[in-house]
């Protein structure tokens, strides 16, 4: 390897915002990452965030594919294999005794598959009105159990600023994360950078009968209402108990979407199946709602 190359890609991640940015996109292989997510991620602003790209790119450790109307970032793995290869280059005086099980692991990367294959990563929203609650619930569940093939994100019309303090207990008393959850609007998605949705679900009716912001790429949508949580009124014991009974309901109807043959089914096929999940127990289909 050039040894400019390594000074380059070096000094681009001696800097602690594209250090963390370069970890998060090797987190994120093979799906990647949209510069718009990244800076949320980071927070720091855009144009910042855009900066940064540009040095990780020039370095060769970053790279961008556009995807329909956004451009999405990956890590260059094979470039970063080769930087480290580099700085192990006759490491310990040539006793490959120790310097062997360094170099084995650092092994060629087996050829990656084109992401809109088979192993293509889905990004999905869950929208509700306050976006505390039950899209929050949705997204842990989601990331979790989607267990690498699904990407969660979960926004408001009208969201309330703050996560109800009984998700995060219900997330946390059953072992799913919920660090970083964060009450924000729908708008944040809707922008040309945001990453572009595969499925978008609404979980509350008010959600579902407002006007959503067009969103790029044109992702397949289904209301799977459930009731809130947060309206229940009562001891602390009555409010946990509802939402441990949102919790079961969104995870059951997520446990069968994931489950669905997503890379062969067709979409007039996959369209009903997303509304038959939508009215599992718990649904507040009929109800008199709007839906």
């Amino acid at each position: 390897m050039d040894t400019s190359f390594a000074i380059a890609a070096l000094s681009a991640l001696a800097q602690a915002t594209r250090l963390d940015v370069f970890r998060l996109l090797v987190e994120r292989e093979p799906g990647g990452a949209a510069a718009g997510e990244l800076a949320r991620l980071a927070g720091v602003p855009q144009n910042t965030m855009s900066t940064h790209l540009a040095t990780l790119s020039r370095a060769g450790l970053v790279r961008g594919e556009r995807r329909s109307r956004s451009i999405v970032y990956r890590a260059n793995l094979e470039a970063f294999r080769k930087v480290t290869l580099f700085l192990l280059k006759d490491c310990c005086g040539g006793r490959t005794e120790v310097c062997a099980p360094l170099i084995e692991d650092l092994a060629p990367l087996p050829k990656r598959r084109n992401p809109q294959m088979s192993d293509k990563i889905y990004n999905v929203l869950f929208l509700c009105t306050g976006n505390s609650a039950r899209s929050i619930l949705a997204e842990s569940i989601m990331s979790k159990d989607g267990n690498g093939r699904f990407r969660a994100f979960s926004a408001g019309s009208q969201p309330k600023g703050k996560v109800n303090p009984f998700a995060l207990s219900v997330l946390n008393s059953f072992g799913y994360p919920s660090d970083g959850a964060r009450s924000k609007s729908w708008e944040e998605f809707a922008v040309p950078d945001a990453p572009v949705m595969d499925f978008v679900f609404t979980v509350c009716d008010s959600a579902a009968g407002e006007s959503c912001p067009v969103w790029p790429g044109q992702p397949m949508t289904a209301h799977w209402g459930i009731e809130d949580p947060a309206a229940i009124e009562g001891t602390d014991i009555q409010k946990e108990a509802a939402f441990v009974a949102a919790f079961r309901y969104l995870k059951n109807r997520i446990s069968l979407f994931t489950n669905l043959p997503l890379a062969s089914i067709d979409q007039l096929s996959l369209g009903t199946k997303l509304r038959e999940i939508g009215r599992l127990d718990g649904s507040t289909f009929g109800q008199g709602k709007v839906i």
